[in-house]
């Protein structure tokens, strides 16, 4: 076998386990994966419209409906008009849901910590220039 092929294979894995990973950490807090990758999105700016969020979470719109309902319903974000385009809407974190991002956040930084434990400064800045090159390369291929 290849180093590419065994690369994106681990690539695959490590993706898949990841995520299985801290779907289950958010789980056990009363949240779902797609809530908790919103509410992390939404904490890192004051707003973004439902286009933004839509693309940001790499999610179709009418997918992007019902999970800003949700969190709506537990009043987490509210839905505001954008000035000059009636039809558009930004979507902005309430109290509650600011203190709930904060908490997903944490909740990723100690995923993190576990994830890379034992994973040198030196690997990581490889793996990111890495990980950078094949998003430009499937970038150009799109």
């Amino acid at each position: 076998m290849t180093a590419k092929t065994t690369f994106s294979d681990e690539l695959w894995k490590v993706s898949r386990k990841m995520r299985t990973l801290f779907d289950a950490r958010v789980r056990a807090e009363g949240l779902t994966l797609p809530r908790a990758r919103t509410l992390m999105l939404l904490g890192k700016k004051d707003c973004m419209t439902q286009t933004e969020l839509a693309d940001a979470l790499e999610i179709e719109g009418p997918t992007l409906v019902p999970l800003l309902d949700g969190l709506e319903k537990q009043g987490l974000i509210e839905r505001q008009p954008v000035e000059g385009d009636r039809r558009a809407k930004q979507i902005v974190l309430t109290p509650a849901g600011q203190d709930q991002a904060a908490h997903v956040n944490e909740l990723a930084k100690a995923f993190r910590s576990d994830v890379l434990k034992d994973v040198g400064e030196d690997d990581l800045k490889a793996a990111i220039r890495v990980f950078q090159a094949m998003a430009r390369n499937i970038e150009a291929a799109s």
